[in-house]
């Protein structure tokens, strides 16, 4: 019997939950086919409904891909970068409401991740890759106000890009979108982007120049100012 409030587990859940750790664990790999429901019903000695429940339940998740026809079937999904992303970032935005997730943990997660990326940029950026990042740059008093969030986006993304660690790009973006959409910088005080533009051209500037340690040491300065104002803004809106 569930304690303490807990929802019941239905047999659905306990045959989502077998499959799912057979996909997490990799015992079931991107592409595999699974059973039929009959095979799946008989095996784990649920109705077909179960199972038709329980495949539902992990396409929901992004975890299996159901196709019609001849050649149709389960298949275990191979998800894309965006959609682990996507899956990131609903996760964080819940947590932010219910676990207390506030914006100096986010902001920690994202030096984390940013200072570490600024130097491997300065090592591994392209010419191409280095233009994309200054067409991010903005002059605060002429940037059309609804372009200023993109173009801050773009400089941090095309850096993580940079890097040619795709993972740090998929981990990094779903904080930024939080903190996007839960705390609103347009509170911030009117040099806000001044300052933001300015460290963002000292930043380019070492990746100009393949300086690993001035990238990693400005992009440390610029999150830690970042950190100090999101957290004003954070208390504000508290």
């Amino acid at each position: 019997m569930p304690s303490n409030g807990d929802a019941p587990v239905t047999a659905y859940d306990r045959l989502a939950s077998s499959i799912r750790k057979q996909i997490l664990s990799g015992e079931l790999r991107p592409g595999h086919r699974l059973p039929t429901e009959l095979a799946l019903s008989t095996h784990y000695q649920v109705s077909r409904n179960t199972a038709r429940e329980a495949i539902r339940a992990l396409a929901g998740q992004g975890l299996l891909v159901v196709k019609r026809g001849v050649a149709g079937g389960t298949f275990v999904a191979s998800p894309t970068t965006a959609q682990v992303s996507e899956s990131l970032m609903s996760g964080l935005a819940l947590l932010t409401d219910s676990a207390d997730l506030s914006v100096s943990v986010l902001m920690e997660i994202r030096e984390m991740l940013e200072v570490p990326a600024a130097e491997l940029a300065a090592r591994n950026r392209t010419d191409e890759e280095l233009g994309a990042i200054h067409e991010s740059l903005f002059d605060p008093g002429r940037i059309d106000p609804t372009r200023v969030f993109v173009n801050n986006r773009d400089f941090h993304t095309g850096v993580l890009r940079a890097t040619h660690n795709p993972l740090l790009e998929v981990l990094a973006e779903p904080v930024f979108r939080v903190l996007k959409e839960r705390f609103l910088r347009e509170r911030a005080s009117a040099d806000f982007w001044v300052r933001v533009d300015a460290e963002h051209r000292e930043i380019v500037g070492y990746l100009d120049d393949r300086d690993q340690a001035g990238a990693r040491e400005a992009s440390r300065a610029h999150l830690r100012y970042l950190r100090s104002v999101y957290e004003k803004i954070d208390r504000i809106q508290g």
